[in-house]
């Protein structure tokens, strides 16, 4: 049971989180759980919370990217074709305390890793673009983020978006949409198969889900127009190197 001054903190900490990840297009689930991580909410709360509010700022992320820079379905479909089963399965499975800890921890820590790095970048140019992967490709990589989605709580964005600009099989602006849509379906997928076994959600999870829509209002809003936010990137990493050590020890 929560205190309602842990429940405040976690609502403004939320907002803070949808506002950043939204303006690239991301949920938040990272943010989210390096939040709840850090101030002790019970595991079995972690992944169905996350995965909620991960639906309310994807479906923002995505309307507001998609209406200001298209959508490619081409960087989409493959990858949520074999990703929603998987994330379906992921939210199935009971991992033990230390593993759900260590596993958690390690995408904590590597999300806190992705958002530093993308600070690091000044005006390089994007790596060429040579289009959509193989599609026997990309089927394989969305199974395996899809798994790791649905048994973390994340939509699989903090490693989708990352992995097509390095690739090369398209620009920050052509993932942003898709990536919205792909955080959204296994969101979806994976709370569903999550609540089939384990139907636990806060009291507070209404209020908290109204903070995440108004922050992911503002935050898609602001990115759409390509606003630079390298502070709280770096800051919002630190919280989560702090979170994924806190959960993996």
């Amino acid at each position: 049971m929560l205190s309602a001054e842990t429940e405040i903190l976690l609502g403004v900490l939320f907002f803070g989180a949808a506002v950043l990840y939204s303006s690239v297009g991301h949920g938040g689930a990272s943010g989210y759980l390096g939040a709840m991580a850090l101030v002790g909410v019970p595991p079995a709360l972690l992944r169905p919370t996350a995965l909620v509010m991960n639906v309310a700022v994807s479906s923002i992320s995505l309307y507001k990217f998609a209406r200001a820079n298209g959508f490619n379905w081409r960087l989409f479909l493959p990858f949520a074709a074999t990703s929603m089963p998987m994330a379906y399965a992921g939210g199935r499975i009971h991992l033990p305390v230390a593993w759900f800890g260590a596993l958690v921890g390690a995408v904590l820590l590597y999300s806190a890793w992705r958002l530093f790095a993308e600070t690091l970048r000044t005006d390089r140019p994007e790596r060429p673009v040579t289009g959509p992967p193989p599609v026997p490709l990309a089927l394989v990589i969305g199974a395996g983020i899809g798994l790791l989605s649905g048994l973390t709580g994340v939509g699989g964005g903090i490693f989708l978006s990352p992995l097509i600009v390095l690739m090369g099989w398209g620009t920050v602006r052509d993932s942003a949409a898709p990536t919205a849509a792909f955080i959204l379906v296994n969101s979806v997928a994976g709370l569903v198969g999550l609540l089939t076994r384990h139907p636990v959600l806060p009291d507070a999870l209404p209020y908290w889900v109204a903070a995440v829509i108004v922050g992911g209002m503002i935050g898609a809003t602001l990115g759409a127009k390509r606003l630079g936010n390298r502070a709280m990137r770096r800051a919002l990493s630190a919280v989560l190197v702090i979170a994924g050590g806190k959960m993996i020890v």
